[in-house]
């Protein structure tokens, strides 16, 4: 054999899970080191497409710089995706304004994390539909988290306007990359994630 040629036989055949959500988050830029961090945990805990966000409130020269991080920020999806055994790595999209990104999102749940008084409890925002959704398709669930100092009015009007609904994680003032894990970990967990028979038939290859 060619010292340089790498061969691989399917020696067992594991099922791929199949997911029960399909989560698209938009992700207000922050600090880069907690921006990266926060990309780390929501590939770990299944976000299918993530969006930066250019919020009002996000700082301009993070904004400025986001286009020339862009190719980090590929490498640390798939190194995320590569450490939690995912099959493929989250699709990021390019910077963009709240608003646009709330227009374009074709999510049936679209969640807007608010600390304003009047955000439902996420939990009471996920239970009704989680059920009434039962075994079918996966759910797609949009995700939107501000900056620090949150929204701005004209964001959550924008916001209203596509749909999406106000959600609450609790009463204390959640680091944007905090409400990430929370938020994903709390949609896995109502649309039943891991759930026994989550799996298709599709078989991951092992090296020989």
């Amino acid at each position: 054999m060619d010292r340089d040629e790498i061969r691989f036989s399917l020696v067992e055949e594991l099922p791929a899970p199949v997911a029960a959500v399909r989560i698209e988050l938009l992700l207000a830029i922050v600090k880069f080191d907690r921006f990266e961090w926060a990309l780390e945990k929501a590939t770990e805990l299944g976000a299918e497409e993530i969006v930066p966000l250019a919020a009002e409130r996000s700082e301009k020269g993070l904004i400025a710089a986001a286009g020339k991080r862009a190719e980090r920020w590929k490498r640390v999806l798939v190194e995320s995706a590569q450490q939690a055994r995912r099959l493929r790595t989250p699709d990021l999209k390019g910077a963009a304004r709240p608003r646009d990104a709330f227009r374009a999102s074709a999510a049936q749940l679209k969640l807007l994390l608010s600390e304003r008084a009047g955000a439902r409890p996420l939990r009471e925002v996920l239970e009704p539909v989680a059920l009434a959704r039962g075994n079918k398709d996966a759910a797609r669930v949009a995700i939107a988290i501000g900056p620090e100092g949150g929204w701005t009015d004209a964001e959550f009007a924008s916001a209203d306007a596509c749909g999406f609904v106000k959600a609450a994680l609790g009463t204390n003032i959640l680091r944007t990359e905090t409400a990430v894990c929370a938020a994903l970990a709390a949609v896995q967990y109502a649309f039943g994630a891991f759930r026994p028979g989550n799996t298709d038939g599709d078989a991951i290859a092992s090296e020989s």
